[in-house]
């Protein structure tokens, strides 16, 4: 486990470095220099306060947001004009799509332009949806998520790290329950569910950082499960209690196998059921 200098050096790394000078002049530290080097002098420092800074600076950041872009309630409303999640292709696979399927399938100009108007203009409306809806309800989840007194916010991205929950970093992953595991399964062992998502992880995307995952699940319709990711007043309610009565320790430690490899993180799983 990281000692509390490593975890304040980790929420240091995540605060930009003009919010750092700012930070070492409320600690009447010296705070000129480069990013690593402000981080250095505020390790020794009263970790309650680095904390409450940061929480400050993130939810002033997301009044901004809603104050020059958009409400979290105009938000809402415009994440239930979302009739249906229609990836139509796998995330980030785009490209690959449009050479198999067009580019080097169409010899004749005007066949391209005809397959392209009538196919791929739906799906890449589709997949641009599916996306847009994931990525805005999983902003909202995270702002909730942030203000818990227990969480700790990354200002900017770190690889591996969305937040700090009772001084562990954690990667927040928001998801649903994969087509094939079983429901009555996901839901009797949850842990059981976590190993499997860190085994059957892609190979691009592998990781074996702590993880918090929110598991969305219907179990009247699991094909409906995306619109839980806007029904706040079913979610938040279940993620609160799940934060004000989780702990972390030696028990969250999930160790698993990938490529033949042993990894250990520790990771939290809450499975929220409507």
């Amino acid at each position: 486990a990281m000692d509390g200098l490593e975890v304040t050096n980790l929420k240091l790394k995540a605060v930009p470095v003009k919010d750092l000078r700012e930070l070492a002049r409320i600690l009447q530290v010296n705070g000129k220099g480069k990013h690593g080097e402000i981080a250095a002098r505020l390790l020794g420092q009263n970790p309650a306060i680095i904390d409450d800074f940061i929480k400050r600076k993130y939810a002033a950041s997301v009044a901004e947001r809603q104050r020059k872009l958009i409400s979290d309630a105009d938000l809402l409303g415009e994440l239930h004009k979302v009739d249906a999640i229609e990836w139509g292709v796998e995330q980030g696979q785009l490209d690959g799509k449009i050479q198999r399927e067009y580019v080097r399938r169409f010899t004749r100009y005007n066949d391209l332009v005809r397959g392209v108007a009538s196919r791929l203009h739906g799906e890449i409306t589709g997949y641009a949806i599916a996306s847009w809806y994931n990525h805005w309800s999983t902003v909202l989840i995270e702002d909730h998520i942030s203000q818990h007194p227990q969480v700790v916010p990354t200002i900017k991205n770190l690889k591996g790290v969305d937040l700090f929950f009772r001084n562990h970093p954690f990667d927040l992953k928001v998801t649903y329950l994969p087509k094939e595991y079983n429901l009555d399964s996901a839901i009797a062992e949850p842990t059981q569910l976590a190993r499997w998502l860190y085994e059957n992880q892609g190979a691009q995307r592998f990781g074996d950082d702590n993880r918090l995952y929110i598991v969305l699940i219907d179990t009247a319709d699991r094909a409906q499960s995306w619109q839980l990711k806007r029904a706040v007043d079913l979610v938040y309610p279940q993620i609160d209690a799940f934060l004000d009565a989780a702990t972390v320790g030696e028990s969250d430690i999930l160790p698993f196998v990938y490529g033949g490899q042993s990894y250990t993180p520790r990771c939290k799983i809450l499975l929220v059921t409507k």
